[in-house]
């Protein structure tokens, strides 16, 4: 059966065609780097899924009437309340986006000697406790390492080897074990209840405080209902209340899962810990009741959180991604398996089996993309994640990926078919694709500004 967008198109921004030699032009400009490409240039924008969502007539509605007071706003009171129906936590910090909240959380948990647990630490998450002095480990599921592999809850913690860490490292040196739903690094898969469930009793067992990284919460919520029968007949909504209740607190930047171009929040159960984050806010962000937000932004915010949460709109969401997903399979192109839930994943190492790691085949097949049809996506490998030995030596990333993330509300399924086309088209003549070599890189999220050339 046809799966129909659940909305009407209402208002239209233009796309700006180039050609494959203006393409070329541009990508040496850029330096080898999707994130040095003006907008303009870019003919269908996969690089995130954060902030670039089209957002829904009741939320322009909400940004008319934005109350931009700097104190006691009451867009504030609406952003807290929905944002305690959501997660069931009483105390509600605004920032103005995910890093901003995960800045402030772990300059006051983290620090020297410190561990932060997690299935898989996202690039900024990952930067900003290794900020702080602390070091972040990831303990994905054995299962979810390997692309290839379908499995339903990829995106699970390995609980035994979370114990074994625990044991190893010490519980007091272990501030927070934090859980992302769904899993952005480990292929967009997700966490099923039961697993936070363990994660939960292992944590409790030890003292170590359990946070969410909420930024896909209904993505997750929904295929917890697809995918474990325990919740076949439960609400999106009571999913989603569940899966906070076994958290202290979380993190959400709801520039993802709320729709909306910027903002974010901190959601909390323990009072000292708020007042400290509080604290930091007011000095980095903003006043407690807007934390770097304007207010018709937090109004934003509240409507998309309850409009996410729509099942038709979740079906909608998820089937897009399998649907290209299904086309790129079809046609032999290495993907991630099953579909995740915001993004398809190109195994760019089975894509280029002749780029080695230290040639970041991600960012050259990311580069090819574009040039052959203007599509920008974004590496998630050896460039992202990959470390050096003290010898210079890279460390490969677990995985070569290149993730096409699939801006919210955004793309008509012509445009989704245009992209299939492109991919499988570079896939044909993936021979000719290069590798690259770093000429520029900065110390903390090098591939934000990285410049490369070919080899």
């Amino acid at each position: 059966m046809t799966i129909i967008e659940p909305f009407r198109i209402k208002s239209v921004e233009p796309i700006y065609f180039t050609t494959r030699e203006e393409r070329e032009r541009m990508l040496k400009e850029a330096h080898f780097n999707p994130f040095l490409i003006r907008s303009r240039d870019v003919i269908i924008d996969l690089l995130t899924d954060s902030g670039t969502s089209a957002m829904s007539s009741a939320q322009w509605a909400g940004v008319m009437i934005g109350d931009e007071s700097y104190a006691g706003s009451n867009s504030f009171f609406n952003f807290e309340k929905s944002v305690r129906s959501v997660t069931g936590m009483p105390l509600v910090i605004p920032t103005h986006q995910g890093r901003a909240s995960e800045k402030i959380l772990f300059s006051i948990i983290g620090g020297k000697g410190k561990y932060i647990v997690s299935n898989t630490l996202f690039d900024t998450t990952r930067a900003n406790i290794e900020f702080s002095g602390a070091e972040g480990i990831d303990l994905l599921c054995s299962e979810g390492k390997v692309p290839s592999v379908p499995a339903p809850f990829k995106g699970n913690m390995d609980v035994d080897a979370l114990e074994k860490c625990i044991l190893e490292k010490g519980a007091s040196n272990i501030p927070m074990c934090m859980i992302t739903v769904t899993n952005n690094s480990g292929g967009g898969q997700p966490v099923s209840m039961q697993n936070i469930r363990d994660v939960k009793a292992v944590c409790s067992r030890y003292g170590i405080p359990l946070f969410i990284d909420a930024c896909r919460f209904a993505e997750n919520s929904y295929f917890i209902k697809l995918r474990e029968k325990e919740f076949a007949n439960t609400s999106v909504p009571d999913i989603a209340r569940e899966m906070f209740s076994y958290a202290d607190g979380c993190t959400m930047s709801a520039k993802k899962d709320a729709f909306a171009n910027i903002g974010g929040f901190i959601a909390l159960r323990d009072e000292a810990l708020a007042l400290r984050c509080r604290n930091l806010l007011v000095i980095t962000e903003g006043f407690t009741t807007y934390g770097g937000l304007a207010g018709r932004d937090l109004e934003a915010i509240a409507i998309g959180l309850q409009e996410v949460m729509d099942e038709h709109y979740l079906q909608y969401r998820i089937r897009s991604i399998e649907y290209l997903t299904e086309k790129l399979t079809a046609a032999g192109v290495p993907v991630m398996q099953p579909a995740g839930g915001h993004a398809v994943y190109i195994d760019a190492k089975a894509f280029l089996p002749h780029i080695p790691p230290h040639q970041y085949p991600g960012q050259a097949l990311v580069g090819a993309l574009y040039v052959e049809g203007g599509i920008r996506g974004v590496e998630i490998g050896s460039l992202m994640f990959g470390k050096y030995e003290e010898d210079g030596q890279l460390i490969p990333a677990m995985m070569e990926l290149v993730r096409l993330a699939i801006p919210r509300r955004v793309y008509t399924q012509s445009h989704i078919d245009y992209v299939a086309e492109m991919i499988i088209k570079v896939f044909g003549q993936r021979d000719r694709i290069k590798g690259l070599e770093i000429t520029y890189e900065a110390p903390a999220l090098r591939h934000f500004t990285a410049k490369l050339r070919e080899i």
